[in-house]
């Protein structure tokens, strides 16, 4: 991806006109307007949730796919082919840049967000657990502290000596306890970090030590290199243009002697790399020893890819192409988009495979430079999303990361409001989030979930379909229709039966929404997030689970256009992902303006969290992508004061480590 960021100076975080906790700083905008006085780039908005833009529906394909076809599964997965290596539930997860991360999961160890909480607990009892990686090209600057003022997390510095406009960033041991924190909250959220790069003559591994301590089995994997493909053309830490293969595998040796002779970090295996763009293939990488050299600190093999970019709008200056979101829109409805985008990554996962190594998409998302409007937060991006997911699990990845960034992105999968606010509805749940949800659901809790491409309807590209096995038998059928028709003509029907099998009946929950250029009224099984600033993060509505009654074990499921379709074959295949309400943690709160009544933190909640902070605190606005060259820049706002209560009333128990 190409990227870049703002640069953000340390006034107000680092004495330079500090607040004292007692005084109320303002620096409010309203939904909307820009949160700098330099212009968004032609067809951007500074807040990328409040843009209104919606486009046309592409037009119907010509010639019309079939609008019936049979489906015809084997009765277990060694009479069915093509099935991929078993795939956790916990595949989509989300790649949250770091200089960001005080946005989206909290303030600090003691103020989270909530609404975050809240999503991270829907996937949780659906998938098994949620990954999150806290890195990306800001990691590769970043340097860890003792401490920040006032409990503070991370600051920006100066911009560093690079084209990328890549800042230094600043980061406390207070990030991980709150990762911490969130982990004991939401059993089954696990982290990646990533490690600096930047200038490996003096390395920077306190990220990976402290982590370790302080995050411990929560803690899956380190990041070294993001993006080194890019290195030589962004010329990033002073390299050369010519950057090549050898000269990674050179530095990444460098970083990985560092941490063999490390005593502070005892898990050696578990680094994430090569993390490559497709400007280098893994091959490319694989082919300079790259495998060997480090089997014993590999455990992860992971690329990073965005199919398209909108890098045109953001710099002008730089050249590039601008791109026309409807023209760019139909390139994301048709199977042909994933497979596309995996083509150069499909050797590197079959190697992965023979080395019993995870294969993972570290970070994707619709386009890079910010995404594009009307495209990103669309329900065709739920709907490309899921379709690129399953074509990922069906060619054996192990799960892929929905990148993050600030709030002038656009394909952000949720985003928090950046002003001080009296209610506590005021997240905007964007339509890819719903994928992270449906495939959670598709997959299931087990890791056993076998996934293969069914090359439905004679392989139409608008009405691809997908079967999923688990524990070894049919369990569910993804159905999806690409197409945007309100007459209903194009409503197609998926006649499905397994071999040798009785199917008296199954049940179906659909995604739906009028239009594939829908931007709010999307509904998975009757329940949504409702639109801009209006989600706590939970469901609202009643759930629509429909029943299909089969005739001769064969069953007739119609999709519309647009929507997907998940079957459950079983009812332990729905029941162990559609659990009843009373059992899903949910997270409430109590908000107050600093200055108001006493919002505190209620210690038997926080028990061991650190408390620090006070009321005031740093939000930082914009994009990590090129695009934050003329975005937001830094707000003084009051952070929500949050008394953070479970349901089900578990304590916080995240410990701190004397530093």
């Amino acid at each position: 991806m190409r990227c870049g960021t703002l640069a953000w100076g340390l006034a107000g975080l680092l004495g330079v006109s500090q607040v004292h906790a007692a005084v109320t700083v303002y620096n409010q905008i309203p939904y909307g307007a820009s949160a700098s006085s330099s212009a968004a780039g032609a067809g951007k908005t500074a807040n990328a949730y409040a843009d209104s833009v919606q486009l046309t529906a592409p037009a119907l394909p010509n010639p019309l796919p079939p609008t019936t076809f049979d489906l015809t599964l084997g009765t277990n997965n060694n009479s069915q082919n093509g099935l991929s290596i078993p795939i956790p539930g916990s595949f989509y997860g989300f790649s949250i840049e770091m200089s960001v991360v005080n946005q989206v999961v909290g303030k600090n160890a003691s103020l989270l967000q909530v609404p975050f909480l809240n999503l991270m607990s829907l996937l949780t009892v659906r998938g098994g657990g949620v990954h999150i990686r806290v890195g990306g090209n800001t990691q590769e600057t970043a340097t860890m502290v003792s401490s920040l003022p006032n409990g503070t997390i991370l600051a920006k510095a100066e911009v560093a000596n690079d084209t990328t406009q890549t800042p230094a960033l600043l980061i406390s041991p207070e990030m991980m306890y709150m990762m911490a924190n969130v982990s004991t909250l939401v059993d089954g959220v696990k982290w990646y970090l990533g490690i600096p790069m930047n200038d490996t003559s003096n390395l920077r591994l306190q990220i990976a030590e402290v982590g370790e301590q302080i995050l411990g089995d929560n803690i899956l994997g380190f990041q070294v290199g993001n993006e080194p493909d890019l290195y030589g053309g962004h010329q990033f830490g002073g390299r050369p243009l010519d950057y090549s293969t050898q000269d990674y595998f050179t530095e990444f040796g460098t970083v990985m002697t560092a941490i063999n002779n490390d005593a502070q970090i005892t898990v050696k295996k578990n680094i994430v790399g090569p993390s490559v763009t497709g400007t280098w293939t893994p091959e490319m990488v694989f082919d300079t020893g790259y495998l060997t050299a480090y089997a014993s600190n590999l455990g992860f093999i992971a690329v990073e890819k965005y199919p398209n970019d909108n890098c045109g709008v953001e710099f002008p200056s730089a050249g590039d192409p601008v791109k026309d979101p409807q023209t760019e829109f139909p390139s994301y409805l048709n199977h042909t988009s994933g497979l596309s985008i995996i083509s150069a990554f499909v050797n590197g996962s079959q190697t992965a495979k023979n080395l019993g190594l995870p294969m993972l998409m570290f970070e994707t998302n619709t386009a890079s430079c910010g995404g594009f409007p009307g495209i990103s937060d669309s329900f065709g991006s739920a709907l490309w999303a899921l379709d690129y997911g399953l074509t990922m699990a069906a060619a054996d990845f192990s799960g892929a990361l929905l990148h993050v960034s600030g709030a002038s992105v656009y394909y952000n999968p949720f985003t928090a409001p950046p002003t001080n606010q009296s209610k506590f509805h005021e997240w905007t749940i964007s339509p890819i989030f719903y994928s992270t949800l449906v495939t959670a659901e598709t997959l299931g809790p087990t890791n056993t979930a076998q996934v293969v491409d069914l090359q439905a309807n004679s392989g139409n590209i608008f009405t691809p379909a997908y079967a999923i096995y688990e524990n070894g038998v049919p369990a569910r059928v993804a159905l999806f229709n690409f197409m945007t028709d309100p007459s209903g003509a194009n409503t197609y029907t998926a006649t499905i039966q397994i071999t040798g099998a009785t199917l008296a009946s199954v049940q179906v929950k659909y995604l739906t929404a009028p239009s594939v250029a829908e931007k709010t009224n999307i509904t998975w099984a009757g329940q949504g997030f409702g639109g801009p600033f209006e989600s706590d993060g939970r469901l609202q509505g009643t759930e629509d689970v429909q029943t299909i009654q089969c005739s001769n074990n064969v069953c007739s499921v119609p999709v519309p256009a647009p929507a997907f379709a998940l079957v459950f074959l079983s009812d332990t295949a729905f029941s162990e992902v559609n659990p009843a309400a009373s059992a899903i943690p949910t997270f409430s709160t109590t908000t107050g303006k600093p200055g108001a009544a006493a919002a505190t933190i209620n210690p038997s909640v926080l028990a061991t969290s650190n408390g620090q902070g006070g009321a005031n605190g740093q939000i930082m606005l914009g994009s990590t992508s090129q695009s934050s060259t003329s975005g937001a820049g830094m707000l003084a706002v009051p952070w929500l004061s949050a008394v953070l209560a479970m349901a089900f009333g578990a304590a916080m128990v995240g410990r701190r480590m004397a530093l």
